[in-house]
């Protein structure tokens, strides 16, 4: 009998006996070997060295039967030419894993809420450990920066593959960064994660493992943005590119005689047309032409690939060319597979949830739920850890709005200060987050760093509607049908339209501030609708009033610039002033122009990644930032409050969460290839 043995430079086929495999160490129990130079992983010839010993190379028995499902890949080499010449060698929490089992997961729809189940697959060039401090290497091996910040070098793995077996190389992040970000026929605008105060940066490759950025200012937020972001560093050039203009002069040729418009119509039924991972196959998107398309579902280095996609959900298998391992040398992932079910309707998840139907969920559950799920744990054998949050449920007003009665008050400072001191915020906190609350302002920085005047978390915070009701006078909204409720200053009736979606808000917060709001004599309507349904009418300037979460760290902020830009956050989340980013984007040729202090923000953000963290400059510019947005009550903040995290207790190597937050990407920092599913 033979067993594959790793060595830092090779791979050797010895005896059996020739040297013992190396030892199951955990998080738990290290077993006297020394940590390596990140967190809870390794580098190959890092833990070898350190457990004096030589990694035995095994794989999942089930992998050849996976690859089999996965349309256009060949047949399966050996793992250790799936590997590359250097993995990354992950030590498990609290035991090496055993394969098998398919892991149950519930999104809200394609496209609408699904974030959380993508980051378990989910990798990136780095990721933060569960520290939430450390950026550590992921896809990446290495990476380092130049004195100024001015240029990112990162170093891959030799010998990486795509999950079709192809190469992964330093011209898959070229290709994604010019011709996917920057190609106005995929995004229509550069995000700004890919600019440097609006400048393109350049992406040299001087060889197949080594990627440099060079950017036109320094950006050290840069890093970060690669360890928290759902947009991927990279694609694979080999597949997408043949049907990319600029790679293959034949793209269109070749697209229209698999009955596509263009090769940018191929690409967008792959890949989409924006930076969001996520989006439908060709399985979805384009079914009748699936037989004649190279594959179902682009080449993937996450750990899970789909081969099965319909409206009602998708289906993943273990990806074969995975380059992780275990410490006894196991490829990862140990799950086999993962099967998602799309569910828009709140009580049919909680129902599943409390059923123990689903394996792990925390998108788009809120504190309001808890009790539901912490009463049903033994029955659905399941676990809720209730977990702090990032960002805090906040409320908008369209100072955009198409209706030029309604923008002129919501546009008012006065107004907008005096409808957040309209909110019985202690009421809230006791009935709807159940005490648990720490009342506070939106800041714009979640947390809101020490050398900021923490006065800003208590602005506007006081409940005073008998304050609210003088300002509402003065502003001429009153009531002169005798109905209890304000017109405008016209005299049509002012209605709120309170449009939320579950996924981003409570329900019963929501009701609490429509009547804390009719207490001063404004009207409105509460509405509960899908997330689709929500972001479509924020996208169209349809909301009278944004409904979401919102609030990022500084160390994100410093990579992407989102929060302080309009309409100040992306398609996803909380935005607002909508006619004033369409104002920024088109160069002021449409749209509504920015006050000053919009226009003063968007250079201070820009300014603030440029400057080094901690002087007295940077101090200054991010303190001015928070006083233009809390003074001008932008976003409306309620309580930072825990959130419920649901774990199936058949689920191993699930650590307890730092945060209940998308902010680090969910479960990206927990490492979910090393979870399994005991027997």
């Amino acid at each position: 009998m033979k067993r594959l043995l790793l060595g830092s430079a090779a791979l050797l086929v010895l005896p059996f006996a020739a040297l013992a495999n190396c030892p199951a160490i955990t998080v738990a129990d290290m077993g006297g070997v020394a940590p390596g130079a990140f967190p809870e992983q390794y580098d190959l010839a890092e833990f070898q060295a350190a457990a004096s010993c030589t990694i035995e190379l095994s794989e999942n028995p089930g992998i050849a039967g996976f690859n089999a499902q996965i349309r256009g890949n060949p047949d399966l080499p050996a793992v250790a030419d799936r590997l590359p010449e250097d993995p990354l060698v992950v030590v498990p929490y609290a035991s090496a894993g055993s394969y098998g089992g398919t892991l149950d997961a519930l999104s809200n729809g394609t496209e609408a809420g699904t974030s959380d189940f993508m980051s378990l697959r989910h990798v990136n060039l780095v990721r933060y450990s569960d520290d939430l401090e450390t950026i550590v290497p992921n896809v990446a091996k290495s990476w380092a920066w130049n004195d100024d910040y001015t240029q990112l070098t990162f170093t891959l793995r030799k010998g990486h593959k795509w999950s079709d077996g192809q190469p992964f190389t330093s011209a898959d992040v070229k290709f994604w960064y010019d011709n996917l970000a920057l190609d106005p026929n995929v995004n229509e605008k550069p995000k700004d994660y890919v600019t440097v105060g609006g400048e393109r940066m350049t992406v040299d490759t001087p060889d197949d493992v080594t990627v440099v950025f060079n950017l036109p200012a320094p950006k050290p937020g840069l890093l970060a943005h690669f360890a928290t972001h759902f947009a991927q560093g990279f694609q694979p050039k080999h597949f997408l590119g043949q049907f990319h203009p600029d790679i293959n002069p034949d793209a269109d040729t070749l697209a229209k005689s698999l009955g596509f418009e263009n090769g940018y119509a191929v690409i967008r039924a792959y890949y989409g047309n924006s930076d969001w991972m996520d989006t439908g196959t060709p399985m979805l998107n384009a079914p009748d032409l699936v037989g004649k398309l190279p594959a179902d579902a682009a080449p993937t280095l996450e750990s899970h690939i789909v081969v099965r996609e319909t409206t009602e959900g998708r289906h993943f298998v273990a990806n074969p060319y995975f380059y992780m391992i275990d410490t006894t040398g196991q490829q990862l992932p140990y799950i086999n597979e993962m099967d998602e079910l799309y569910a828009n309707d709140q009580e049919v998840r909680l129902l599943k949830l409390v059923n123990g139907e689903v394996d792990y969920k925390a998108q788009s559950l809120q504190l309001s739920d808890a009790p539901l799920m912490l009463e049903n744990q033994e029955k659905g054998d399941y676990t809720i850890q209730l977990k702090p949050r990032i960002a805090m449920q906040a409320v908008s007003f369209n100072v955009t709005h198409t209706d030029e009665a309604k923008r002129a008050v919501f546009g008012d400072v006065k107004f907008r200060k005096a409808m957040s001191e309209a909110i019985d915020r202690d009421g809230l906190n006791s009935t709807a987050y159940f005490g648990q609350g720490t009342l506070q302002q939106y800041t714009g920085f979640s947390p809101l760093p020490e050398f900021i005047d923490q006065k800003w978390k208590s602005y506007a915070m006081e409940y005073n509607p008998e304050g609210t009701k003088a300002v509402l006078d003065e502003l001429g909204l009153k009531d002169t049908d005798g109905d209890g409720f304000r017109e405008l200053p016209n005299g049509e009736p002012l209605v709120i339209n309170m449009q939320f979606a579950t996924q981003g808000i409570a329900g019963q917060v929501v009701e609490l501030i429509s009547q804390n709001w009719a207490d001063v004599g404004i009207k409105s309507t509460v509405k509960e609708v899908t997330p689709d349904e929500y972001r479509s009418a924020q996208s169209s300037n349809q909301l009278d009033v944004g409904l979401w979460e919102k609030g990022q760290p500084m160390g994100i902020i410093l990579g992407n610039n989102e929060l302080w830009v309009p309409p100040f956050e992306n398609y996803f989340a909380h935005r607002s002033g909508m006619l004033w980013a369409e104002w920024v984007d088109s160069n002021g040729t449409s749209g509504v122009e920015p006050p000053d202090y919009v226009k003063a923000l968007m250079a201070d953000i820009n300014t603030l990644q440029s400057t080094p963290a901690g002087t007295d400059e940077f101090k200054a510019i991010a303190n001015r930032m928070v006083a233009a947005m809390v003074e001008n009550v932008l976003f409306i903040g309620t309580a930072l409050t825990p959130d419920p995290i649901y774990v199936s207790n058949k689920l191993v190597n699930v650590p307890e969460f730092k945060t209940a937050s998308y902010e680090y990407y969910r479960a990206y920092p927990y490492r979910p290839s090393q979870w399994y599913i005991k027997d």
